[in-house]
């Protein structure tokens, strides 16, 4: 009876959470895409911008601590591998059993995940170039800049969950029990790969060129989350909370972006 009782209120709290998740998502998607489509108007442009990205970051980022708050109270179990504590164990391990593990995915995605990395070294390049050209960093594009100063921070999100590990995989990687939220594959991907198209929208005139890489990114990235998502080495909630905070990154990036636009 408890049991039943127990796995209702999961059941009733993990609806809410991914129905509140998914209409952010959509919201978020499509204040991006109108952002993404208006031409620069102005200082009174930009700013209304920034403002707008500036509330969607702090919504993700809010909605991320709290789904990691969350985890670590709601249905907690030690259900894990060598008996670990899983948050929302009883939707995870129902996830986890419905889509099984399978390695190969797995392995795919991993080598794929050294994608956004080489996008990273591409912009240091770039930056590095300018800097030497140009005789001083103060002459690198802002962006540029901005670009690194982003990465840094993705890098020490990254670093500090590896840290304070909230969950281990559901499974061991080569023997090793490894910590597994957030998704540190699609927290990369979702934080770097937007990056890209931005990049090339601002420096790329070629209307053709820019609808390429468009398609390539959005299909790449859904490939990389769908990936992690069923390859059984991640729980459901890891996925979850690397969504939202990357989000919120990658917004709070772009009013930054905006706001020294408007500066200059």
């Amino acid at each position: 009876m408890k049991c039943s009782v127990l796995v209702r209120d999961t059941n009733r709290v993990a609806h809410v959470t991914l129905r509140f998740f998914m209409f952010m998502m959509s919201f978020a998607i499509f204040e991006l895409a109108n952002v993404q489509n208006l031409k620069a108007k102005g200082q009174t442009t930009m700013k209304k911008n920034g403002k707008i990205l500036l509330f969607l970051g702090s919504i993700f980022i809010g909605a991320f601590i709290i789904w990691t708050l969350l985890i670590q109270k709601v249905d907690v179990q030690p259900l894990g591998v060598n008996g670990t504590n899983i948050g929302f164990a009883t939707i995870n391990c129902w996830f986890h059993k419905l889509t099984g593990v399978h390695m190969k995915i797995y392995t795919i995605t991993d080598w794929l995940g050294l994608v956004p990395i080489f996008i990273c070294v591409i912009f240091g390049v770039i930056g590095f170039v300018q800097w030497i050209k140009r005789r001083s960093i103060h002459k690198v594009d802002y962006d540029i800049i901005l670009l690194g100063i982003y990465y840094i921070l993705v890098i020490f999100g990254y670093l500090i969950f590896e840290m304070i590990p909230i969950n281990y995989r559901p499974i061991l990687i080569e023997g090793f029990l490894e910590a597994s939220y957030p998704s540190s594959t699609t927290l990369l991907v979702l934080c770097v790969m937007p990056t890209l198209m931005e990049q090339v929208n601002r420096r790329i005139e070629n209307a053709i060129i820019k609808g390429i890489v468009r398609v390539l990114v959005i299909c790449f990235s859904l490939f990389m989350v769908l990936g992690r998502l069923i390859s059984g080495v991640h729980w459901l909630t890891d996925i979850v909370g690397s969504i939202m905070l990357s989000m919120g990154l990658f917004c709070i990036y772009k009013a930054v972006v905006y706001y020294v636009i408007k500066r200059k």
